[in-house]
C-alpha cells in the first residue's frame, strides 16, 4: 500500500497560554497543501515486528521517534496487529513549521486501519492521532480548519481558499517547536481567524499574524528576507509556517520566482 502525506501551512498562529500539561493553547487556521507531500509504502512483515527503511531528506532520532513507528506501536498494543514494513520517502522538510513528521504518523495509522481491516471511524483515528502529536488529528481528514486548545480541536471554516497559488520556500534551517516556544510570551489573539471568510484577501497581510515570526526572524534574518521577497514579487500574503522556518507566498498565479530562491527548497502549487 502506498499513500502520499501531505503537508500543510498554518494561516495565522497565536500562542494565547502555557497549560497546566506543559503544552500551550494555540489559535490557527491550518490548510492542507496536497501536492506538496512525502511517500509512504507499508506492506504485511511476517514477523510480529516493525521494519522501517528511510530515504530522501535526512531525518534524525531513532526508529522509537518516528510517527510512523508510534502509529503502529499504539495499534499493535490495543489492537494486536501484526509487524510490518515501512518505508518512508521524505520529501517534506523536518523543523520546517509544516507538519511533516505529524502527517507521516496519521497517515500510518490509515494505511494501518485499511491494511488490518480494523474498521476504525474517523473519529477513533483522530483519537490515536492525537496521542502521536497535537497536529496529527488534521491529518486524518485533511480539511481547512481553525484549531485551538493544543492543536486537538478541528473546527470548519466557512472560507472560500480554493485557487489561491502557493509558493513554499524552506532556507534550510531546522528549528526545534520546543526552541520556538521558548521565545514567547503567550497571549490573547489579536485577530479572530474564525471571521476570516468576512474579510477580503487583501486584508490578510494587515490583520493575520504568526506570534513565531519576529522572534524567530529576529534569530535567523534569512527567513525574514524571503518572506520580503515574496511580498515584492506580488504575493497579497507571506507568512512563516507554523513555529518555522517554511515561508509561503500566496499569489494570484504564478509568479515564477524559480531562479530567486535557486539553492532552496521550493515548491509550488495550487490550494484546492
Amino acid at each position: 500500500m502506498i499513500l502520499f502525506p501531505h503537508c500543510k501551512i498554518n494561516l495565522g498562529l497565536s500562542v494565547t497560554a502555557k497549560r497546566s500539561d506543559g503544552y500551550h493553547n494555540i489559535e490557527s487556521i491550518f490548510l492542507p497543501v496536497f501536492k506538496i507531500n512525502d511517500i509512504l509504502e507499508v506492506i504485511f512483515s511476517e514477523d510480529d515486528l516493525f521494519h522501517l527503511t528511510l530515504t530522501g531528506t535526512r531525518i534524525s532520532g531513532k526508529k522509537e521517534e518516528n510517527s510512523c513507528y508510534k502509529a503502529w506501536l499504539l495499534l499493535h498494543h490495543e489492537k494486536k496487529i501484526g509487524g510490518v514494513k515501512c518505508h518512508l520517502h521524505k520529501i517534506i522538510p523536518a523543523g520546517a513549521g509544516l507538519g511533516g513528521g505529524s502527517a507521516d504518523g496519521a497517515f500510518m495509522l490509515k494505511a494501518l486501519n485499511e491494511l488490518f481491516a480494523l474498521n476504525l471511524s474517523t473519529v477513533e483515528l483522530k483519537s490515536y492521532a492525537l496521542r502521536i502529536g497535537s497536529d496529527c488529528p488534521f491529518f486524518i481528514d485533511l480539511k481547512p480548519s481553525f484549531v485551538s486548545g493544543r492543536g486537538e480541536v478541528l473546527s470548519p471554516v466557512e472560507a472560500d481558499f480554493s485557487n489561491i497559488f502557493i509558493v513554499l520556500v524552506h532556507p534550510g534551517i531546522h528549528l526545534s517547536t520546543s526552541d520556538a516556544f521558548s521565545m514567547l510570551n503567550p497571549g490573547p489573539a489579536s485577530f479572530d481567524l474564525r471571521k476570516i471568510g468576512g474579510i477580503d484577501k487583501r486584508q490578510w497581510r494587515e490583520k493575520i499574524k504568526n506570534d513565531f515570526e519576529d522572534p524567530v526572524i529576529k534569530k535567523f534574518p534569512a527567513i525574514g528576507k524571503i518572506k520580503i521577497q515574496l511580498y515584492e514579487a506580488g504575493a497579497f500574503y507571506s507568512a512563516m509556517s507554523g513555529s518555522g522556518s517554511a515561508v509561503y507566498g500566496l499569489f494570484d498565479s504564478d509568479p515564477g520566482l524559480d531562479e530567486i530562491f535557486a539553492g532552496y527548497f521550493c515548491r509550488k502549487t495550487v490550494l484546492k
